[in-house]
């Protein structure tokens, strides 16, 4: 069992909405890489806005060519004078920065010019350690004073909520934060063993704005 599964297409309206997995992208040693859309999923997006992904029009279609090409535009440039910054702060194995399936499953794919991200289905191999974000901060509005960089997290699993049916609960000490990424927090419900949760990067602005933190086991 390898560590790093499938990769979801990961939509949302907007900065505080639910995160809806729009499209899943496989890779296979018999097939190569391969994206389509989850249907049932596309129909709920859809009502919120979302059209289709660039590059990828066909909603009905299984796309074999050029996937990981088009996908991998959104990765960080070689020539970025912060390059070595981005791939201390997503962990990044070096000897794997050329691997295209596994930089979008490790950095995530953000743009700020859009709503799209790809959060990797992950399997609990020894040493796996990967960056993941706490989500429901726009509407806890915490203090901006109340998490730091370094803190150590602790959670509990959460079987099924209205928004995902493997959720994982983040506290600092017994304060309440918010939850793991949508299928990042899978490989929690994976494995017995525990993992450690140490915050990565803070935005805040008087309000705790965005938490990463590092996963690992």
């Amino acid at each position: 069992m390898k560590a790093l599964g499938n990769i979801h297409l990961i939509w949302r309206p907007g900065k505080g909405s639910s995160r809806i997995s729009v499209g899943t992208i496989k890779k296979s040693a018999s097939e190569g890489i391969r994206f389509q859309y989850n249907q049932d999923e596309v129909v709920k997006a859809k009502k919120l806005g979302f059209i289709h992904y660039e590059g990828f029009p066909d909603t009905t279609k299984v796309y074999t060519e050029n996937v990981i090409e088009i996908f991998g535009q959104r990765l960080m440039r070689s020539e970025r004078p912060d390059l070595k910054e981005f791939y201390d702060f997503w962990g990044v194995d070096l000897k794997k920065k050329e691997d295209k399936y596994y930089m979008l499953a490790f950095t995530q794919g953000m743009l700020p010019t859009d709503s799209f991200e790809f959060l990797a289905d992950f399997n609990p191999e020894d040493n796996l350690s990967f960056v993941t974000e706490i989500t429901g901060l726009s509407e806890a509005e915490i203090a901006s004073d109340k998490v730091s960089i370094g803190d150590i997290l602790n959670y509990e699993l959460e079987p099924q909520n209205s928004f995902d049916k493997k959720a994982v609960k983040v506290f600092k000490d017994d304060f309440y934060l918010g939850h793991i990424k949508l299928i990042h927090c899978k490989v929690f419900h994976k494995t017995q063993k525990k993992f450690k949760l140490v915050v990565q990067g803070i935005e805040k602005n008087g309000v705790l704005k965005r938490i990463f933190v590092n996963a690992s086991l």
